[in-house]
Order: structure tokens, then sequence, then C-alpha cells
């Protein structure tokens, strides 16, 4: 029947299969034939979509299985740490002289450069001096006065002694009569009118010498009287030729002048603002405060706060070349704040650092032996507990609680809870949960890999 059947179907395509005697029989064993083959094929079809159908799901299933989670690990660090305590402080000059007008004026000019370095004795500013150089003369004018009225008075004193002693010549004649007449006229060899007259004569010779004793008392008062003018004179000179030298605002230290507050023609004077400062940089002040306890701790031996060894950390995060010392503290601690204020210096070379300048203060108090360290993303805080997220030698997460304690830069110190070379999740906290399954990288390939 099949072969039949072939030689039919051969000879329906070549066309000729018109001279062959149709067969009832045979066409219907070709179709049960057929049918059963069809049948046969189409089960066989089934079986293979069903096979087929299988096998895609199954390779399907694995394709669409979501891979573990990345997360970014860094592995627990054991190492010796010091401890840094850091403070704000604010940066002043070693010495800050306000330059102040004396004497009141208009400034006639300005002799320095605002921001630059200017010497001692250098002249900043210059009111204008002919008001004080006119007093100055005229002091002058009265001292020479003065010292002309004490050679008078020293003149007249010379004078009144000189009467004095013709007085006292006279005084002394006129006692020698008296001594002389007054036997002689007890033997009545002269008239009782001739030593009343000695008498008498003796008494106005005396008077005379007391009246001269006198003058030349006044004399010298005088001459005390002139001194103190001449005195006073010099005094007045030395005020007007200190006045005229106020006109010259000099600079009374090394240092780097500020900007200047008045201007050239502007009326100044004592109790105006200072027109500009002139300040010491090198060494500069970095004045910080600290709290009372924090102190006690520093000062607990006597020469710990002088061996400390400071570090500025500027503005810009970066942090200064040179190292500081401990300088002083001041004398009482602040009752309102419990704080109390240090300052130290450090060197300026080229005076790059200025008085004003926020910066922070910050020295190593203390080192911490074979302390653990994790970066410190890698901690989570949780109602006043603390967390971090460690991924196991089979990848998966296990939540442990940690004491930490200092942080040193960008990592914290963790007292309790870690051992050495466990690794931390520090990134992807948020979305890892205890069991989770994860691909851990550490946090210099996903940077790479972020790169390119």
């Amino acid at each position: 029947v099949n072969d039949l059947a072939l030689r039919r179907n051969q000879e329906r395509a070549s066309g000729s299969g018109a001279s062959l005697p149709r067969d009832p029989y045979l066409e219907t064993s070709m179709r049960i034939h057929w049918n059963n083959d069809g049948a046969f094929w189409a089960a066989g079809g089934l079986l293979l979509a069903a096979l087929t159908t299988t096998g895609c799901s199954t390779t399907t299933s694995a394709a669409n299985s979501p891979p573990a989670f990345e997360v970014e690990v860094a592995q627990v660090q054991q190492r010796d740490v010091p401890v840094y305590h850091e403070w704000i402080g604010t940066l002043d000059g070693m010495v800050n002289a306000a330059i102040k007008a004396q004497v009141p004026g208009y400034l006639s000019s300005q002799g320095y450069v605002e921001g630059s370095f200017v010497k001692k004795g250098q002249l900043l500013f210059e009111i204008d001096p002919r008001p004080f150089q006119a007093a100055l003369d005229q002091a002058r004018g009265q001292l020479a006065q003065a010292n002309g009225q004490l050679a008078q008075s020293n003149a007249q004193l010379l004078q009144s002694k000189a009467q004095l002693v013709s007085a006292e010549a006279n005084q002394h004649k006129a006692q020698l009569d008296e001594d002389r007449y007054t036997p002689l006229a007890k033997q009545q060899a002269i008239t009782q009118q001739d030593l009343d007259n000695a008498i008498q004569g003796n008494l106005s010779a005396k008077a005379q010498v007391e009246a001269a004793k006198a003058q030349v008392e006044t004399a010298r008062a005088q001459i005390q009287a002139s001194a103190a003018a001449v005195e006073a004179a010099k005094a007045a000179v030395e005020t007007a030729r200190v006045n005229l030298g106020f006109t010259r605002l000099i600079s009374p230290i090394d240092g780097v002048a500020g900007v200047a507050k008045v201007q050239v023609g502007n009326l100044v004077n004592p109790s105006a603002d200072a027109v500009t400062t002139v300040s010491t940089l090198d060494p500069i002040k970095a004045n910080f405060t600290v709290g009372e306890q924090e102190y006690l701790s520093l000062t607990r031996y006597a020469t710990r706060l002088s061996r400390l060894q400071l570090e500025l950390i500027l503005a810009d995060g970066t942090t200064y070349a040179n190292k500081g010392k401990f300088y002083f503290a001041d004398r009482e601690v602040n009752p309102s704040t419990g704080a109390i204020q240090l300052t130290a210096l450090f060197p300026n070379p080229g005076n790059v650092l200025r008085p004003g300048q926020y910066a922070k203060v910050r020295t190593a108090v203390s080192t911490l032996t074979g302390a653990l360290l994790v970066p410190q993303p890698a901690i989570t805080e949780l109602q006043g507990s603390y967390q971090a997220a460690i991924v196991d030698s089979s990848n998966h997460i296990d939540i442990e609680t940690v004491q930490v304690g200092e942080r040193v830069g960008s990592l914290w110190v963790v007292t309790e809870g870690l051992k050495p070379g466990q690794r931390v999740v520090t990134r992807g906290l948020q979305k890892i949960r205890p069991g989770m399954l994860v691909n851990p990288k550490p946090a210099t390939e996903i940077a790479e890999a972020q790169g390119r």
C-alpha cells in the first residue's frame, strides 16, 4: 500500500497519474494509513512542543532569577591610632598696635601702602605741623623770657646782699660810737645829748641791717619764682616739642599695617578711633576655648600642655605646615560657659596667616593601642545603639550591635562587637536585611567600575 501510494504521488507530481486505474480499496487504505501517520506525526509534534516548552521554561526561569545585591564593603582594621581633639580657634596678632592721633589736626600725608610690612619708626601718617611748630616757637620765647627774669632776680639778690653788708658796717660803727660815748658820758666828758645821738644812730643802723636782710630774702624768693617760671617754660617747650612730634604718626613695631580708616585731608583728634592698626604676625596667636573638665585633664601633669604638638586646620580643610605650641591659659574660667581660653603660637613665615581667620586647633591627646577601625558610614545609630552589617564567608548579611569610641578622621573606633579582618558594609545599608545574599565589592573596585 505504501509503495502504491508513493507511486501514485510520484505520477501525480509528474503528470502521468491519469493513465493509472483508480482503486477504491487502495485509496481507502491510503487514507487510513495517512490518517494514522498524520496522527502519529501530530502526536510527535505535540510531544516535541511540550519538551521544547519545558526546556525553554527552565532556561527562562534561570535567566529571570535576580542577581545578588551588590554592596560596598571594607575590612575591619586593627592598628595603633592617636586620638585627636579639635577646638575652634581664632587667629590674632602677637602684638596689635592701634595707631591713634594724639593731637587734633588735618592729615596732610600718608606714608605707607596699606597691607604692607612696615618697620618700627616708619612714618604712617602726618598731621599738618604748622600750628604745633608755632606753639613750640612761642614756648621757646617764653623760656627765654623766664631765663631773663631769673637773671634779673639773681642780680637783685646780689644788690640786696651788698646793701646788707653796708648796713651791717654802718651798724657796727654806730655800735662802736655808742660803746665809746657811754663811759665818757659818765665822766661828763661829753654831753648827754652826744650819747643819746650815738644810741639812736646805733638803733637806726640795726634797723637798716634788718631791712637789708629782708631785701636779700625777697631777692632770693624772686629767684625761686623766676627759676620756677624757667622750669614751666621748659616744660611748655617740651610739651610743644612732643605735640609737634605727635603730628608724625609712626609705627611703634615691626609688622603688617592694615587699611587706613581715614583719608588725607580728614580732621582727626585724640577722641576718634584708630586711623590704622599694625600687627606682628610672626609668630601668630591662635585663641581657642576648652571645657573645664578637658582643661583639667590636659593639665593633669605640669608639663603636658607645654609638650603638646598643635596642628592648625585651615578653613579650606588643609593642615598648616608648621606645628604650634601652647603659649598660655587665661587667668579664669568663664562662669557663664564653663570654658577657659587657651592661646597657642604658630610660626608664620611670610605672614600668610592673618588675624581674624577661623581655624581648628588639633592635637593628639592619647594613643589607642590595637584599636579596631571601620569607616564611619559602616556604623548606623538606632535608638541610641550602634549597629554594623557584617558580610560572612558565604556572602550573607549579619547585623551586629557594636560599641563605638573616638572618631579618627573618617574612621570610627569600635571597642566591642567586631573582630579584625571582618567585612562590614559601607554602602547599600538601606537595602539589605539579615541573612540576605549579597555580592560584596571593595570600595576600590566599585570606584574603578564607576570610573569606566
